[in-house]
Parts: structure tokens; C-alpha cells; sequence
């Protein structure tokens, strides 16, 4: 490394530390000026061409789709009170039905029938029948491909939403925004290729497992975005410094980086936190635009039900999802629901009041979205993906109440532009919903057909850890769902 340059009398080891640097301004000594990558040509064993971690990477063909945005119904809404109508259940309330099912309360093979507590009736030119709990989204059906088979390998929340997430119940492995990122690299070196939004109320079971990079290095992991105040923190200098005490800072790690990077051959993570420091000096001029809805028309806002306030907040996620994925954002789940019971849709004690709520807070900002999408020409290259970890079961969980259990044998979940035919209803259960037995579909044929639809061969996009090619959809061959792929 080069003699220590003289700043105001002080070297500038000297001015980081009085400058308030110290260990903590070490740790951001991968935030380098924009032409850093350009200038590092070759890795640390002074030969391997180095390479940007976050670089954009060709896909493996032609994708439909170039952004994915995954609203996450974090605790398990209910399909048959939702989407898929069980006009069989109408007039058994309370029957006793020989039923086998499997949730928290464990195996059973009869229950008490709850008749669903809301009417259904058909939306657009295919007929889709919808629950009057989404009025906004059934208008939406045309555009939208309902999947009624899927199944799930857990009713247990923090497996199964580890397994909806990753692919995996336990967990340490990357997540499918993870794979995403490592597969396809980000279009804006500015932005996050990976954002979350979580739920006011708190985040879901699991935590950041759920968001993790799991065994890949931790630039393709999220990038959390607040549910209150400013969606992204610390984009701004630190109080009373100039931007060039902040230049003189960051080159000194620099220099630093350089000097720990050239007796390390191995470079992979160091590398990859490189990137994820040179992405956070980006962000500091970029990202508060991105995030300004203020900009946005009022006619727009309201389109996402920001003018309600039991909307209003759902609604602004959902609105900055859009202005994310016009700037190049590759994927970002949406969270509806965090904390426990009633807070997220894990209806055990009552439907009603349960569903009611949640379906308020989220049915006029999806519509919004899908229609807002779809007027801006972006419908057609953004995948969205909607569902929670699995659905609910026909029969009550208690002697009373109207409160469902979980159930991983057969729920509904449902996917909209990015090259899926609209208005197509796949698979389905029994005629009380309790399990699939028509077209039977698992999590994994859902993530195949997303890495498919964002041009990625779900059985060749592969990670090389613990000896073994890991894949997001596991060893066995994986087959998108093509019935919904136009």
C-alpha cells in the first residue's frame, strides 16, 4: 500500500478515526467509487479475472418475465373461502364429517364442517368464481392462472414457510430471491436485486431465514425495506460530514481492502461483500428517488387504496414494488401479515373476523397493481406470485368457533403476467377442499416455473456446496407447470 497521504496535519488512518471511522467505518471499506470494478481486473491470486458477484449473467433462455414480485400471505388464507369455491359446503354447517386431515391440532379423520362465511360469484369472461372477500380482484381474473392443487411437506408454519421460501423445511439454504440473484446477477448496479417488505405488525416465523442467501455469500440475500419511515436507512453521510471528508473515508478503506484482498487467493466473499458496499454507496444517490411515492399522481395512489387507511399501508408496499421493478429490481416479496395469530392470516379461532381484515387491507392494492402493471406496458415482464406457506382445512379446530387448522395437503395459490395465460383454473381438492387430488402440484413445480418464466432451467441453475450440485428445486428433475405458461 502507498505512504499515507497528509490530511490537515493528520494521516488518513489519523482523520478516519477522529472522523469517528474507527471499526465501524472499517466495516465499510468496500464502499468504492463506481469505477472500482472496472479498475480490479483480476482477483487476488494476481490472475483469475475478477469478477462482480452482482454482475448481470445471460439466462439460460429467452425469459417471459424480468422481475417477480411475491406477495406473501404470511399464515395460511383459506382456499375455499378465498378461491376456491366448495359449493358443497353451503348447508352442512356444523355437520360431522369423516375428513382426513393433519395441522397443528395433529392427524384426525373426522371433524365439525364450517360452511364457509362469505358468498362467491363469477368474475370476467372465464367465469372464475371469487370470494367476496376480494371484489377488487376478481375484476382481475382474466389475467390471473389459480394453481388449486398445491401441496406442501409441513402444516407446521416455520417449515413450511422455510419450504415455501427455499424449497427446503429446514433451515440454511438460499432463498428463491437468493437464486434469482445468483442466476441472473441485477440489471442496476444502484438498487437492490433482492428487496423484502415486511408487515407493520412484525415479521413472519423464521425470521430472516425466510430472505436468507443461506450457503451462498451474502450479496444475494435481501435487502430489508422498513414498514415505517423510510423505507431503506443510512442513505444519507454521516451528520456534519462533507461529501469530500466522506470521499477521503471511503478511498482510505479502499486502500485498506486492497491491501487484505492481495494475500488472499480465495476472494469469493470478501468479494461479495465488496459488491454489497459499493451497491450501498450507490444507493445513497439512487434509492431515495425510488422510494419518493410522492411523485406518484394522486389518481394513482388511490388506484392502490392509499386513500384508506385500512389499505393504505399494504397499498404503499405494493406501489413501491411497481417503481422498484421500473428500475431494475429483480425480486421483491411483499409480506402481508407478521407477529402471531390474529395479526397474519393464521385464522384458527374465527374466519370472519380473521379474513375479513387481512382480505381488506390487501384486496384493493394487488388489484391495483396487477391493473397499474398491466396499463404501463409491464404486466406482460413481471411475474407476480401470490400465497401463503398452506392453506386451511375444511372442518374446525375447536369443539366450537369458526376457526380452520392448517393444512399442507391442498391450497390455492395463483401467478399473473410474465407469460401466464390469464383467466385458467388448475388442478383442484377433494369437494371439501381438504386435500388435492386433481393435477396434484408441490412448492417445487410452483419455484420451477418461476426460475422458467425469468429464463432459468430450474434443473441446471445449480450451486456447487458440501460436496454436492445444490439446487432450489432438489435432486429429482422438476418440471415447470406448463398448463399456465402461454
Amino acid at each position: 500500500m502507498s505512504k499515507p497521504q497528509n490530511f490537515c496535519g493528520r494521516t488518513r488512518r489519523e482523520f478516519l478515526w477522529q472522523t469517528g471511522a474507527g471499526f465501524a467505518g472499517t466495516a465499510l471499506a468496500g464502499m468504492l467509487d463506481e469505477d472500482f470494478f472496472a479498475k480490479q481486473s483480476v482477483a487476488a491470486d494476481g490472475v483469475t479475472q475478477f469478477e462482480n458477484p452482482l454482475a448481470p449473467k445471460q439466462p439460460h433462455h429467452d425469459p417471459d418475465a424480468t422481475a417477480c414480485i411475491f406477495l406473501f400471505m404470511y399464515g395460511g388464507p383459506s382456499h375455499m373461502d378465498t378461491f376456491d369455491y366448495k359449493p358443497e359446503m353451503y348447508g352442512r354447517d356444523n355437520q360431522t364429517v369423516e375428513v382426513k386431515t393433519f395441522g397443528r391440532g395433529g392427524h384426525r379423520n373426522q371433524g365439525r364442517l364450517i360452511e364457509p362465511r362469505w358468498k362467491f360469484k363469477q368474475y370476467g369472461e372465464c367465469g372464475k368464481y371469487v370470494s367476496d372477500l376480494f371484489p377488487h380482484l376478481g375484476e382481475q381474473v382474466d389475467d390471473i392462472a389459480f394453481l388449486h392443487s398445491m401441496t406442501a411437506d409441513s402444516p407446521i408454519h416455520g417449515s413450511a414457510m422455510l419450504m415455501m421460501n427455499s424449497g427446503k423445511v429446514l433451515s440454511g439454504s438460499p432463498c428463491l430471491g437468493s437464486w434469482l440473484n445468483y442466476g441472473l446477477g441485477t440489471e442496476n448496479s444502484n438498487l437492490p436485486g433482492f428487496t423484502v417488505m415486511l408487515d407493520p405488525r412484525g415479521g413472519p416465523i423464521s425470521g430472516s431465514q425466510n430472505w436468507s442467501s443461506g450457503y451462498m455469500p451474502a450479496s444475494y440475500q435481501a435487502t430489508v425495506m422498513r414498514s415505517k419511515g423510510d423505507p431503506i436507512l443510512n442513505l444519507k453521510p454521516p451528520q456534519g460530514m462533507s461529501v469530500e471528508a466522506q470521499r477521503v473515508m471511503l478511498d482510505t478503506l479502499r486502500e485498506y481492502n486492497d491491501e487484505h484482498l492481495n494475500s488472499r487467493k480465495d476472494n469469493s466473499n470478501l468479494a461479495a461483500r465488496i459488491a454489497s458496499y459499493e451497491l450501498a454507496y450507490n444507493m445513497q444517490a439512487h434509492a431515495p428517488e425510488a422510494v419518493n411515492i410522492a411523485e406518484e399522481t394522486e389518481a394513482t395512489q388511490k388506484l392502490y387504496g392509499m386513500d384508506n387507511p385500512t389499505s393504505a399501508h399494504f397499498g404503499r408496499q405494493c406501489l413501491l414494488a411497481r417503481r422498484l421493478v421500473e428500475r431494475g429490481v429483480r425480486f421483491i416479496q411483499i409480506y402481508s401479515g407478521g407477529n402471531h395469530n390474529d395479526d397474519n392470516w393464521d385464522a384458527h379461532s374465527d374466519m370472519e373476523k380473521n379474513h375479513n381484515l387481512h382480505a381488506a387491507e390487501t384486496d384493493k392494492p394487488i388489484a391495483g397493481l396487477l391493473q397499474d402493471l398491466k396499463q404501463r406496458g409491464l404486466l406482460s415482464k413481471t411475474l407476480i406470485v401470490w400465497g401463503g406457506e398452506f392453506g386451511r382445512q375444511p372442518t374446525a379446530e375447536y369443539a366450537k368457533g369458526t376457526g380452520r387448522d392448517h393444512n399442507s395437503y391442498g391450497f390455492t395459490t395463483w401467478m399473473a403476467g410474465g407469460g401466464i395465460k390469464g383467466g385458467v383454473s388448475h388442478g383442484s381438492t377433494d369437494e371439501l377442499g381438504a386435500e388435492a387430488v386433481e393435477n396434484r402440484l408441490h412448492v417445487k413445480h410452483m419455484h420451477a416455473t418461476i426460475l422458467n418464466q425469468m429464463g432459468l432451467d430450474p434443473n441446471r441453475l445449480s450451486y456447487f456446496f458440501s460436496g454436492l450440485d445444490q439446487k432450489l428445486v432438489g435432486v429429482e428433475p422438476v418440471q415447470p407447470i406448463k398448463q399456465i405458461i402461454s
